[in-house]
C-alpha cells in the first residue's frame, strides 16, 4: 500500500511495526475492526529482527514463582508451532550441570518436572556425564556432573512480524512502513480524535480520524505517552549476539549454559545454517535513532563464556561473520540489575491512547488481547468473535514441485498459502539457494516486488537474512542482486548505486563483527 492510498478514518491506528504492533494489528483485524498500522522505520526494524529467535515456553519464569505466566507461555508456544509450521519450529536444548557453579542437578530436575506438568507432557530428559560429553562436543569436563535436555521452539522473528502484518492486510487492514506518528489530537473531553502521520519519503502530512491509538513503539513508548507510574520509566536494555558459520560447531540443538562471570543464561544455537551466541543484558547508552551495535566489551563477555564452556573448541572473535543487537524496553525504577528486571508487559490507558510495552516474543497475542480490552470502550461493537482462521486452510499439499520438502515447508511457513501462490509464478531457476545460505533467490525477488521495500537493507537484513550469513554481509553479491531484483523493484541505476553504498555503510557500522572503531 502507498501513503496516498490510505483512508482518512479508522477504528484504530497502531503505531509500531515490531512484534507487539504486528500482533495488535493482526488481532484487531481478525475481530473485524478497520485498522491502520504505521511504522516510522521498517517493519521489524528494531528488536523484532534482532532477538534470540526463541519461542520460549517460559521456563525462566518458574524461578520467579510465576507459574501462570509459564503455563500461558507454554500454551502460546504450542499454538504458534501448530499455526505456523515451517516458520516456528521445534528446537531441542541441552544444559550441562556442574558441581561448582550454576543450578544443581536436583534443582534443574525439580524445575523441569514442574515445567512438564504445566505443559501437560514431559518436556525434559536427564543425561549422565558420559552422555553429556557425547551430546555437547568439546564441553568442559572438569566438575561436569551431568546434563539436562528440554524442548522449546525457534522462529525467524522478522518473518513472523511480516507474516502477521501481511495476513492482516489480506483481511482488510492497512500497513505503512517509513511513516511517522507526529502527534495526537484530542476533543474537548480530552479523548483521542485523530492522529497526524507523515510519509518520511515525501514529507507529506495527513490527519487520520480515529478514537483509538495503540502505542506499540517499544523503547520509544514514552515519546507518545509519558509513564503514568510514578518513578517508573522505560529502561532500554541491549541484548547482543555474535553470528558464526555453522560448520565451526557440531550443533543440532541449543547449548544453554550459565555464564561463569555473573550466572546469566547464555545460549549457543543453530539458526539458518549459522551458529549464534548470545545474549547480553546491559543498559543501552547508544543513539536510540540509529541501529544498535555490539560493543567489544559485550563480545569479550560472550566469548569468555563460550571458551569456558567449550574449552577445546578453537574459536575466536576472528571467526565471527556478523553481529546483531536488539533493545528490550522494560518498565523500571532502575534499582535492579538489568538481568533481574521483569519482562512482563504493561498497558497504560489515557482516553483512547493505549500504550503497550515490554513482553516476550512468545506471548505477543496475549499482549494484543490486553491492549484491545483496554481500548474496548472506544471501539465500535466487535464484528467477529471467531478463532483465528487456519493459516493452512485450503492450501495445496505441495507447492513448487521441483524443490525439496524442506524448502516447501520453509516457503509455506514464511509466506503462507497466498504468498506461495505468488512465489510459484516466478521462473523456476530462482528456486535455488543464495550461495551457502538456506534462503532462495525467489525469496529475494518476491520481497523486492511485494514487500514494501524502501531501502536495500530492508531486503537483505529483514525480508531475507542473507546480510547476516554471508561474508561481509553479501557485499560481493550486490551487483548480482541488483540484476536479479531490477525487474521487480522500480529503482533506476542511480538509486541502486545510492542504496548499495548505504547498505555497505549500515552493515559495516552496525552488523559487522564487533570492532573498536564502531565505538569511536
Amino acid at each position: 500500500m502507498n501513503f496516498s492510498d490510505i483512508k482518512k478514518e479508522y477504528d484504530a491506528v497502531v503505531v509500531g511495526g515490531g512484534i507487539n504492533g504486528a500482533g495488535v494489528f493482526h488481532e484487531a483485524v481478525q475481530r473485524g475492526y478497520r485498522v491502520l498500522l504505521v511504522e516510522a522505520k521498517d517493519f521489524a526494524w528494531g528488536t523484532s529482527s534482532r532477538s534470540s529467535k526463541m519461542v520460549h515456553g517460559g521456563l525462566r519464569y518458574l524461578k520467579q514463582g510465576k507459574f501462570l505466566l509459564t503455563k500461558s507461555a507454554v500454551k502460546e508456544r504450542e499454538r504458534l508451532l501448530k499455526r505456523y509450521p515451517g516458520l516456528v519450529t521445534p528446537l531441542k536444548f541441552v544444559m550441562p550441570v556442574f558441581d561448582h557453579y550454576g543450578p544443581s542437578k536436583a534443582s534443574m530436575q525439580i524445575g523441569l518436572s514442574v515445567y512438564s506438568l504445566l505443559a501437560g507432557e514431559k518436556q525434559h530428559k536427564s543425561y549422565t556425564k558420559a552422555e553429556a560429553i557425547k551430546k555437547i562436543l568439546g564441553v568442559r569436563q572438569q566438575n561436569l556432573v551431568s546434563a539436562v535436555g528440554f524442548k522449546d521452539a525457534q522462529v525467524d522473528d522478522a518473518r513472523l512480524v511480516l507474516r502477521l502484518i501481511y495476513e492482516a492486510c489480506l483481511q482488510g487492514g492497512a500497513a505503512l512502513n517509513y511513516t511517522k506518528a507526529m502527534g495526537i489530537e484530542r476533543n474537548q473531553k480530552g479523548e483521542v480524535s485523530a492522529l497526524n502521520i507523515m510519509d518520511k519519503a515525501s514529507g507529506a502530512l495527513v490527519e487520520i480520524k480515529t478514537k483509538v491509538v495503540i502505542n506499540a513503539t517499544g523503547a520509544f513508548a514514552e515519546t507518545l505517552h509519558p509513564s503514568p507510574m510514578k518513578g517508573f520509566h522505560i529502561r532500554p536494555l541491549r541484548g547482543s549476539h555474535l553470528i558464526f558459520p555453522g560448520n565451526l560447531f557440531s550443533l543440532d540443538r541449543v547449548i544453554s549454559f550459565m555464564h561463569p562471570k555473573d550466572l546469566r543464561p547464555v545460549f549457543l544455537f543453530p539458526w539458518e545454517g549459522s551458529a549464534i551466541l548470545g545474549t547480553t543484558d546491559v543498559d543501552h547508552d547508544q543513539d536510540m535513532e540509529t541501529d544498535p551495535f555490539v560493543t567489544i566489551k559485550e563480545a569479550d563477555y560472550l566469548m569468555d563464556g563460550l571458551n569456558y564452556i567449550l574449552p577445546t573448541i578453537d574459536i575466536s572473535l576472528n571467526d565471527c561473520i556478523s553481529s546483531i543487537a536488539g533493545v528490550r524496553p522494560v518498565l523500571s525504577k532502575k534499582k535492579k540489575a538489568a538481568s533481574r528486571e521483569s519482562r512482563e508487559h504493561v498497558v497504560w490507558k489515557d482516553k483512547g491512547l493505549i500504550t503497550v510495552t515490554g513482553g516476550k516474543l512468545t506471548t505477543f497475542r496475549l499482549l494484543a488481547d490486553d491492549a484491545l480490552k483496554a481500548a474496548k470502550s472506544y471501539l465500535p461493537g466487535q464484528l467477529f468473535d471467531t478463532p483465528e482462521q487456519a493459516t493452512q486452510e485450503g492450501r495445496q499439499n505441495k507447492i513448487c514441485q521441483n524443490i525439496s520438502k524442506s524448502a516447501q515447508e520453509r516457503l509455506l511457513g514464511r509466506y503462507g498459502h497466498v504468498g506461495c501462490q505468488r512465489i510459484e509464478q516466478y521462473d523456476e531457476k530462482l528456486f535455488s539457494p543464495i550461495e551457502h545460505t538456506e534462503s532462495l533467490w525467489v525469496e529475494l525477488c518476491h520481497g523486492a516486488e511485494h514487500e514494501n521495500i524502501h531501502h536495500l537493507s530492508d531486503l537483505l537484513l529483514r525480508r531475507v537474512r542473507i546480510g547476516l550469513f554471508l561474508p561481509q554481509g553479501g557485499i560481493s553479491l550486490l551487483d548480482k542482486i541488483e540484476a536479479m531484483c531490477k525487474p521487480y523493484l522500480s529503482w533506476g541505476s542511480e538509486k541502486w548505486n545510492i542504496e548499495k553504498k548505504a547498505y555497505i555503510k549500515v552493515w559495516n557500522k552496525y552488523y559487522s563483527p564487533p570492532q573498536k572503531n564502531k565505538e569511536g
